[in-house]
């Protein structure tokens, strides 16, 4: 059943900026984008590099090690080497937290 769980607050994140955070056993990357926030899975779905670790340019963000970039908005993989995309979670900003819709 999902459930919504807190990341942190909206300050934590400045603008075009990523933080990491664990639940269970999954890596989420936030993403500040354009002052919205956005989730998805902290991995490449091209070699499993860790995407938080790459350069976040308005919506897209970009695997340091290959270059491959996607959508923070619907995860579509946008450039190669990627082909497939990363998942994507619901975020709202509420009582001053930023929660993702999580399983």
């Amino acid at each position: 059943m999902p459930r919504w769980v807190s990341v942190g607050s909206p300050d934590e994140i400045p603008p075009e900026r990523v933080k990491v955070a664990v639940i269970g056993d999954k890596r989420i990357a936030i993403c500040n984008a354009e002052g919205q926030f956005y989730a998805i899975d902290d991995v490449c779905t091209h070699d499993g590099g860790s995407l938080d670790q790459g350069e976040l340019f308005e919506y897209e963000i970009e695997c340091p090690r290959h270059g491959a970039r996607f959508d923070v908005r619907t995860g579509k993989a946008l450039t190669l080497p990627a082909v497939f995309p990363v998942k994507t979670y619901p975020v709202k900003v509420e009582g001053g937290q930023i929660k993702v819709e999580v399983e």
